[in-house]
């Protein structure tokens, strides 16, 4: 079966609170699987916003642990235990080293408000200390290290008809990015602020231009907005390292691979 890709931006903003930007997940919809990539505040209103619920998902892939990134883990868990529709089919939960353990940490907190049924849950740590790769029916998920937190990984798509989409997650400047991003036909990159006010840890938007360019993407989408960035020419200062196809994301942006 040849599996196209639908990508949805469900959050393009960062930990400040905003009426235009969620905190960051995008959707991935290949096949008959449904990919969550974070979920920061605000992801599961804007399921619904894009058609979609908690009960479509199949997968939720983490880039890291932060709160902008992992914020409604806890509701969507939680939510998933309501009588009238609660989840009969299995949600597979995949991220760095440690994944486990911010579970157990969450189920001290919570207790049993977000504990399953036996079966419905699935836990997959991939490697951070090198490149992974899991396979599925219509696609594979490829992971690698990036530099931002010990257990972040950036990810990349790959339906059966050969399409693929790239996520970032948050990082500085690595050359592991430009490896898992090279020849991707979508790569969502963060770009958190201008390029003159650069952070450790985070990109600026010619920076992501330059590891796009350098990985030959086919189309760059910049994302993970801080509000500095709604003061910037952001797609000019991308311009000086990247000519290729360029968006800037917004919340509900819908793309098609």
């Amino acid at each position: 079966m040849n599996a196209n890709m639908t990508v949805t931006i469900l959050g393009s903003g960062t930990c400040v609170p905003s009426l235009d930007r969620s905190s960051c997940a995008v959707m991935v919809a290949v096949g008959g699987a449904t990919l969550l990539l974070d979920s920061g505040a605000g992801t599961m209103r804007r399921l619904l916003e894009a058609g979609k619920t908690i009960f479509d998902l199949s997968h939720i892939i983490y880039s890291h642990f932060h709160p902008d990134h992992t914020g409604e883990l806890v509701p969507i868990l939680f939510a998933t235990k309501y009588p009238d529709s609660r989840r009969r089919t299995p949600l597979s939960i995949c991220a760095g080293e440690g994944l486990v353990a911010f579970i157990n940490g969450l189920k001290s907190v919570y207790g049993r408000w977000i504990e399953l049924e036996p079966g419905v849950l699935d836990f997959i740590e991939v490697d951070v200390n090198g490149p992974d790769r899991l396979k599925f029916k219509d696609f594979t998920v490829n992971t690698i290290p990036v530099k931002h937190n010990p257990e972040s990984i950036a990810v990349r798509i790959t339906s059966t008809n050969g399409s693929s989409v790239v996520y970032s997650g948050d990082t500085d400047v690595c050359e592991s990015l430009v490896s898992i991003a090279r020849n991707a036909d979508l790569f969502i990159c963060e770009s958190a602020v201008p390029d003159d006010q650069k952070v450790d840890g985070h990109l600026t938007p010619s920076l992501a231009g330059d590891i796009a360019s350098r990985a030959g993407v086919g189309q760059l989408v910049l994302t993970h907005f801080y509000p500095e960035c709604e003061k910037a020419d952001i797609i000019q200062e991308c311009r000086k390292t990247f000519s290729g196809p360029l968006l800037l994301a917004h919340d509900l942006m819908k793309l098609e691979l």
